[in-house]
């Protein structure tokens, strides 16, 4: 079955019928005539549509991949500035647990040597 925009063929052959009785034989050409050049002259404004807003687009994807790659590229530089930062407190906080270790570690001597001190001179 032939269907052109819902239309079937019986149909179809209908409005053509209709067609040359309401105009004619001769007048059908230049009705045809008359809607291939409306038809080529819509596809024209189309194609010119179509042309500028990609030609607008274009700019405006430009412009955005412009802005994201600085915005990547400033993206970039935080995250190497934010490694060194973290990077320095790492050390930093590994230095200080280490001189905490070893202040501990002298106070339990210290305090090893005093129980010792007073177990061996309990009089002081």
């Amino acid at each position: 079955m032939n269907h052109i925009l819902f239309i079937s063929g019986g149909e179809l052959v209908l409005v053509m019928l209709l067609a040359l009785l309401f105009f004619g034989s001769k007048a059908i050409p230049d009705i045809a005539k008359t809607l291939g050049k409306g038809l080529r002259e819509f596809r024209k404004a189309t194609n010119e549509i179509k042309r500028e807003i990609n030609e607008h687009t274009s700019d405006i994807k430009k412009d955005i991949n412009e802005v994201k790659s600085t915005v990547d590229r400033e993206t970039y530089k935080m995250k190497h500035e934010l490694d060194e930062v973290s990077s320095t407190v790492d050390k930093e906080t590994n230095q200080i647990k280490r001189e905490l270790d070893d202040a501990s570690s002298l106070d339990e001597k210290d305090s090893e040597n005093e129980k010792k001190r007073i177990e061996d001179y309990p009089e002081d």
